[in-house]
């Protein structure tokens, strides 16, 4: 037996080499490296939802967001004569927000008129709480009910670069992707992209600004192509699956 054998079965030591085997592999780094890529994207969310917003009657605008965390991330920067926050408060504990409430109990209060007015609605809704798909397909569709007609409901975290970013459980985070998480959200917005009563495309920056539509001619429906939402499927064919395009390219659509 070699003494690096020996030495190699030394605990900590077998640690380091294995932890340097995977840190230098080819693939852990290629990932790194997309992530890297993707945070340096621009525009941001939050330059997109005022830009909509700019567009609406500024002396009338109404935002609600779903998903806050902490409002300075996001919230606090957008620009509406009205807005209004939810948020449960798992992963912010301070929630400074409006409604202290996972969305199924927001829209359920909003129906029942608890909170605010059962008939209000919306110029822009913004979902960025759970990222799995069963939870923001329920939020799109409670969003659609409460647009205006020319209003729009847009989702962060569609466009997932990695099938790491696109884990289903967030705390699996040994990852090459590390915290980031962009979940299941992908599978809610390409079901979506099935359905013909609705329009939709996916903003190309802050990994992947999804956009619905009841009546702006951003998108049409497609077949259902990927049936069983398998990421490699939507990976190989993302600029159709999910209609991705420039925020240059979305412009010119929206106007």
């Amino acid at each position: 037996m070699s003494i690096k054998s020996i030495i190699q079965k030394i605990k900590p030591i077998n640690y380091y080499f294995r932890g340097r085997k995977i840190l230098s592999n080819s693939h852990y780094q290629s990932v790194q490296s997309i992530s890297k890529k993707e945070v340096t994207k621009t525009p941001s969310r939050t330059e997109i939802l005022n830009y909509l917003l700019s567009q609406q009657d500024r002396h009338s605008t109404k935002y609600l967001e779903i998903g806050v965390r902490n409002p300075e991330d996001n919230f606090n920067h957008i620009e509406a004569s009205e807005k209004y926050s939810v948020d449960p408060g798992v992963e912010y504990k301070l929630n400074p927000v409006d409604f202290k409430l996972t969305s199924d109990e927001f829209f359920e209060q909003l129906r029942a008129e608890k909170v605010l007015k059962s008939d209000i609605k919306f110029d822009v809704i913004f979902i960025d709480g759970l990222h799995l798909a069963d939870q923001v397909e329920r939020d799109i569709a409670n969003a659609l009910d409460f647009i205006k007609p020319n209003g729009w409901v847009l989702l962060h975290d569609c466009n997932p670069p990695t099938e790491w970013h696109a884990r289903h459980n967030y705390e699996y985070f040994n990852t090459p992707a590390h915290g980031y998480w962009n979940g299941t959200t992908w599978k809610a917005f390409q079901k979506y992209r099935f359905n013909d009563s609705v329009q939709t495309c996916c903003i190309d920056t802050d990994w992947g600004i999804g956009v619905v539509s009841k009546s702006h001619n951003i998108g049409k429906s497609i077949a259902p192509v990927n049936p069983y939402y398998e990421f490699h499927v939507m990976d190989k064919n993302r600029k159709q699956h999910l209609n991705l395009v420039s925020f240059d390219e979305f412009k010119k659509k929206v106007n």
